[in-house]
């Protein structure tokens, strides 16, 4: 039992995508996981990326996707591919009895990644996705400032921005910009992250409406490469994001209530790996001559062992580990994916209707 209990959770990887760089060295590091198969369509590619990333001798190499998912030893597939192959190779995957960790976008709509769910869920394996920035412990200090009546108060406003100035080749040959392999461009890119962190802050509590902003912008392929969209509740809270290939890399959030705000600008990868700031401010006022701040906001920095892709993979690993002694699938995760995925389909229908309101009730 207690060799069980230290045997590592066996990941096997379908492509070679850049993001799976930064997944293979985050399994690598995480103490309860490791590297068992890489599988790319080409077994030259698949070698080639291998020895690129100092994978150890002893993973396993393969020249298609299938033979990763029969791998008897693989344990967890991690699925960094284009979002048009995520639904057959979620799918597969679930039925081979693999757990699935799944880039984001996880679908190219709701509808698809209800399909995902079904199979995870008639197989009986976890499902999470690559939301890195969830799990870092930063996430859930400032969670606590915004659930503190006496500090934060009633939520009321926010805004989110992620935004990366592309190059010419990324913005003619990426496939984030291809509407074959990824039509729903920086939307289901970078807006993924923009709407799950108002998600986030508002409790996962979907709005009445979301409506897109003027201003979207296509590539000639007919793929958004800039937009952005209102939200709004029946409370009256409301929020607005902007999301971006084309402006300098921006990843602010700001948040206000009735008695505080919260400010950072680094939410979806901290400046520093170990060590992530926010500011706080509470009943905020102007000095006399209106030339400043009191009392000043003030910086809280959380510190961290271990980088927030590192603690994912650690977490989803436990939780793997857990139903394979018998224990339940944990739901949330795939919940909280559904309601990212369920606001950022509706923002692309406000888009493609000229920025009519999209009701979510």
């Amino acid at each position: 039992m207690a060799e069980e209990q230290q045997t590592p959770i066996r990941f096997g990887i379908l492509g070679c995508a850049d993001i799976a760089r930064k997944l293979s060295r985050a399994i690598t590091l995480s103490p309860n996981s490791t590297i068992h198969a890489i599988g790319s369509r080409s077994l030259d590619k698949a070698t080639k990326y291998a020895q690129s990333n100092n994978y150890p001798q002893s993973v396993k190499i393969y020249g298609s996707y299938d033979a990763v998912l029969d791998d008897p030893d693989v344990d967890v597939v991690y699925v960094p591919l284009p979002t048009s192959l995520h639904l057959k190779w979620a799918v597969l995957a679930a039925e081979k009895k693999k757990h699935v960790l799944l880039e984001k976008p996880v679908a190219l709509n709701v509808g698809e990644f209800d399909k995902i769910v079904e199979a995870c869920e008639v197989n009986g394996v976890q499902l999470m996705d690559s939301t890195m920035w969830m799990h870092n412990p930063r996430t859930a200090k400032m969670k606590e400032f915004l659930q503190d009546p006496a500090n934060f108060g009633e939520f009321k406003s926010m805004t989110a921005t992620f935004t990366f100035a592309a190059d010419q080749d990324f913005l003619e040959n990426d496939i984030r910009v291809k509407p074959d392999l990824d039509a729903l461009g920086a939307l289901g890119d970078a807006g993924w992250y923009c709407i799950r962190a108002i998600l986030w802050a508002n409790d996962f509590n979907l709005p009445k409406t979301v409506t897109a902003l003027p201003g979207t912008i296509f590539n000639i392929a007919g793929v958004i490469i800039s937009c952005g969209a209102a939200l709004n509740w029946e409370d009256g809270r409301v929020a607005t994001f902007h999301c971006s290939f084309l402006a300098n890399l921006t990843m602010t959030i700001a948040a206000s209530g009735t008695k505080g705000s919260l400010h950072l600008n680094d939410f979806v990868i901290p400046f520093e790996e170990k060590q992530a700031s926010f500011l706080t401010a509470t009943e905020s006022g102007l000095t006399e001559l209106v030339t400043g701040w009191v009392p000043l906001p003030s910086q809280h920095t959380v510190m961290t062992e271990l980088p927030q892709e590192v603690r994912m993979v650690t977490e989803f690993s436990r939780l793997v580990k857990g139903v394979k002694n018998g224990g339940v699938v944990e739901k949330m995760w795939p919940t909280l994916s559904r309601k990212t995925q369920y606001v950022l389909d509706a923002v692309r229908i406000s888009v493609e209707k000229g920025g009519e309101a999209v009701s979510l009730s």
